[in-house]
């Protein structure tokens, strides 16, 4: 019996704004340190960079903890913010006596957005599940175009169109499996020997359809190509308030 298509829905995170999707490479390095325990880096992850005010004569500090005060921060300066812990922000300016990277305490700054600590950790959970999503070279909904190109390559096909609803995109892909072919001959000394050569046999098609650069429903036309676990799904991209 044939098998029906899996065909599976997810409603759209679509809003107005600006939208920070996960960068899938950067040649920007937010430092070149690794992030100290319990912190996260966000200065790559973001389209665009996020500028902080500071409120009143501050201190600036080496490490995350604040033991290691490196300077002082004069009032109304603005800092770039390159990463965050649960109570301070990572950031890069220009102190009192010089240009500095350090760590301030999150009250001594004015952020942009009110929300800009939660969804800053909502991106980087976000990208974390996507990276692994591509090395395993997986798709889910709420991927954005770019994202699913970085995982299964160029499409086999594709199509577009655009309506009073928006701009729909339609990526067809032909999935194969590497088959193993082993074979039995004889050396140079006549003793036997395998070997094994690969092929590339196809297993399978889907058909990714993206609404507004999101993915918002996968299609299984032919075999069982997003295997047994089925379909999975991420958060669509963050939208940030500035």
């Amino acid at each position: 019996m044939k098998k029906a298509p899996l065909f599976v829905v997810l409603v759209g995170f679509l809003a107005l704004g600006s939208v920070a999707s996960a960068q899938l490479s950067s040649s920007r390095k937010s430092s070149l340190l690794a992030p100290e325990p319990g912190t996260m880096d966000v200065e790559d992850m973001l389209k665009k960079p996020v500028t902080l005010k500071v409120l009143q004569e501050s201190p600036i500090y080496t490490r995350s903890k604040m033991d290691q005060p490196l300077g002082s921060m004069a009032p109304g300066t603005l800092v770039k913010l390159v990463g965050l812990s649960d109570t301070a922000y990572r950031i890069r300016g220009r102190a009192r006596h010089g240009d500095v990277s350090g760590w301030m305490r999150m009250a001594d700054l004015l952020s942009p957005d009110p929300n800009l600590v939660p969804n800053l950790k909502k991106l980087h959970q976000r990208q974390t599940e996507v990276e692994a999503l591509i090395a395993a070279k997986q798709i889910a909904l709420g991927m954005t175009a770019e994202e699913v190109h970085a995982s299964l390559g160029k499409p086999n096909r594709k199509s577009s169109k655009l309506s009073a609803s928006g701009r729909e995109e339609k990526l067809e892909y032909v999935v194969y499996d590497r088959i193993p072919q082993y074979s039995t001959g004889l050396d140079a000394l006549g003793r036997p020997i395998q070997t094994v050569v690969y092929i590339k046999v196809e297993t399978g098609s889907m058909s990714v359809n993206l609404k507004e650069n999101v993915v918002e429903s996968i299609e299984e036309t032919k075999g069982n190509p997003l295997g047994s676990g089925g379909v999975k799904i991420v958060p669509g991209p963050i939208i940030f308030g500035w």
